[in-house]
C-alpha cells in the first residue's frame, strides 16, 4: 500500500519561501512519477506541479510557474518543492502522491496510482 508523508509547511508572509518534502512507501520510488497537489478551504484539490521519475521532465500549473520548483531525491525517496515568493492565493493544504508517466516516461501526469492520499501539510500566506 502507498503511503506518502508531507511535511515543511508553515506560516509566511507573502514574498517569502517555503520548501515542502514528502516521502515515500510501499512503492519502487524511482519507478514512479511524482505530484504535488493543493486544496484550499472550500476548492477542490488542484495540481501545482509533477516530475517524472527519473527527473529529467516537470510540468507546473500555471499558476506557479517561475516560482515553485519541484524536484526529488530517489536515493532519499523524498520529493520536494521549492516555493519562492509565495502569494497570500498558495494557502492551502500541500498534497503529494504518485501519479502515472507517460509516453514511456517522457512526461509526468497529475493521474494518481492510488486512492490514498496523506495528512497533506499547511501552507498560510500572510499578506
Amino acid at each position: 500500500q502507498v503511503q506518502v508523508v508531507e511535511s515543511g509547511g508553515g506560516l509566511v508572509q507573502a514574498g517569502g519561501s517555503l520548501r515542502l518534502s514528502c516521502t515515500a512507501s510501499g512503492l519502487t520510488f524511482d519507478d514512479e512519477a511524482m505530484a504535488w497537489f493543493r486544496q484550499a478551504p472550500g476548492n477542490d484539490r488542484e495540481a501545482v506541479s509533477c516530475i517524472t521519475s527519473g527527473g529529467t521532465s516537470t510540468d507546473y500549473a500555471d499558476s506557479v510557474k517561475g516560482r515553485f520548483t519541484i524536484s526529488r531525491d530517489n536515493a532519499k525517496n523524498t520529493l520536494y518543492l521549492h516555493m519562492n515568493s509565495l502569494k497570500p492565493e498558495d494557502t492551502a493544504m500541500y498534497y503529494c502522491a504518485a501519479t502515472l508517466e507517460a509516453y514511456r516516461g517522457k512526461f509526468c501526469t497529475f493521474r494518481p496510482i492510488s486512492a490514498n492520499w496523506g495528512q497533506g501539510t499547511q501552507v498560510t500566506v500572510s499578506s
